[in-house]
């Protein structure tokens, strides 16, 4: 391909994407319709955990099971799903066959992903193996630990995955509505620093959920992507099957950098800034918004150095040429909050520097789900426009039990609070908040709730949330 060729090409991706990124700014939802709804494997519930821990949104690594058949019934209603799903084995999304990533060997076991994949999907199945179904995807051999995809469901209430080759530890399914284009649907690509903080880590309230806290009809699908020692050179080499395996999202959420720039040098900023272009130039040409976050900080004590400015004005740059939306400054947060790192002072701790990604990502990306005007950048070229970041914190309750007593604290307004058994039946019904003393705490509310198993479900004027409580 002649050079012009190739620059028409670019410049013509990037003025679709000057359109398409600029309608995303109105982000559509796309309701999680697998929700509370149990898993089964080749027919049957299942049964090592709870069934319904493999949808309820979170990630635990001991929240795992054995399959290559199995199945949610979501209901009638949705034309088209978006499916999700979770594995493990090398934590990394993708092993080295596909992305290199100098350092770390990511040499995948057998079972670690689904292989030789159909999606099917049914309308008149019992157990999710009985009944009529049809192919609405056939997948071949996939790299990944985390992918979703998009299947036409209309008239059908069950999808069903079948494998040739089992995963060893399937961790979480997940399924939603983009009957109306939803286009709320996040790849996290990164380093060892997204595959520790956005994956691994068993955080209180992850992204999707402080979303969907904020704004109750949305609930994002995410795709978790980092890969240990990748460097920004390793991501665009193999950016065809970042392309393949992410490329039907809408948003790709990178934090990348940390491994160009180790040791605090800044010989390799030229090439990590090529390396970025690419990867964003990819993005827009497959009709993503890509937004980039400011890399992590060190803790110069521990790790014995820090980020080289240039890295950083490299990344600002970046973002203002593209207009591309503001991402999560890391740097600045965890320089103010050593404490949140690891004692090789690189790495987010376990759990609250990994809860801390998550809240950042959030906070960075409200502005496109408050459906604001976009303000064009002052001095910066093309015709896309993007949004002023601003100062908002989001928190998402907290819910303890301790013996007979529950506490919920950390709302910021009044709400109703509803215990559910699992059969759906209320048993408790009350408010906490008060006008006239602005208390917004409560607690030893259990003392005619007797032991089991509940759902407690929190609501507000801008609070959607639950979660799953034991009494003993």
């Amino acid at each position: 391909m002649s050079m012009s060729k190739f620059t028409q090409m670019l410049c013509g991706a990037a003025l679709g994407c000057a359109v398409a990124c600029g309608s995303a700014f109105a982000i559509t939802a796309n309701p999680n319709v697998s929700m509370g709804k149990p898993l089964y494997v080749s027919g049957e519930l299942a049964s090592y955990l709870n069934p319904l821990a493999y949808t309820d949104g979170k990630l635990d690594s001991n929240q795992v099971t054995i399959v290559n058949d199995f199945a949610l019934n979501v209901g009638v209603g949705p034309k088209k799903l978006f499916i999700t799903w979770d594995t493990r084995g090398d934590e990394a999304w993708m092993g080295q066959d596909y992305v290199y990533a100098q350092g770390c060997l990511h040499n995948w076991m057998i079972g670690a992903t689904l292989q030789n994949f159909k999606v099917m999907t049914s309308a008149n199945s019992t157990n999710g193996v009985d009944g009529d179904w049809q192919v609405a995807a056939e997948i071949g051999e996939s790299g990944a630990a985390s992918r979703g995809i998009a299947i036409d469901f209309e008239g059908m209430s069950w999808f069903r995955i079948l494998a040739s080759t089992p995963a060893i530890y399937l961790e979480e399914v997940g399924a939603f509505d983009i009957s109306n284009g939803g286009d709320d649907t996040w790849f996290f690509m990164g380093t060892s620093i997204t595959q520790m903080g956005m994956k691994q880590y068993a955080v209180d309230s992850n992204f999707a959920q402080l979303i969907h806290a904020r704004f109750p009809d949305h609930y994002p699908a995410m795709i978790r992507g980092g890969v240990a020692c990748v460097t920004s050179q390793g991501v665009a080499d193999a950016l065809k099957y970042y392309a393949e395996y992410a490329g039907n999202v809408k948003y790709w959420a990178i934090e990348m950098g940390t491994n160009d720039a180790w040791d605090g040098s800044g010989f390799t900023v030229e090439q990590f800034t090529r390396n970025m272009q690419m990867i964003i130039d990819t993005a827009k040409a497959h009709g993503i918004t890509p937004i980039v976050a400011r890399m992590i900080a060190t803790n110069p004590k521990a790790s014995g150095w820090q980020v080289s400015q240039e890295f950083l004005d490299a990344i600002d740059k970046l973002v203002k040429d593209n207009n591309l939306p503001s991402g999560p400054d890391f740097y600045s947060y965890f320089l103010a909050h050593p404490e949140e790192l690891m004692e090789d002072g690189v790495h987010p701790a376990n759990p609250v520097g990994g809860q801390a990604m998550h809240r950042l990502w959030a906070e960075a990306v409200l502005p496109l789900y408050e459906k604001r005007r976009p303000e064009p950048v002052v001095g910066a070229g093309g015709s896309m426009a993007i949004q002023k970041t601003r100062n908002v914190k989001v928190v998402m309750p907290q819910v303890k039990v301790e013996g007979r007593s529950i506490s919920i604290t950390r709302l910021s307004e009044p709400v109703s609070i509803s215990i559910v058994d699992v059969t759906g039946h209320v048993v408790w019904n009350g408010r906490i908040g008060n006008p006239a003393d602005g208390s917004l705490e409560s607690s030893n509310i259990l003392n005619e709730v007797p032991a089991g198993n509940y759902i407690v479900k929190i609501r507000g004027a801008t609070t959607s949330y639950k979660t799953r409580i034991s009494i003993r």
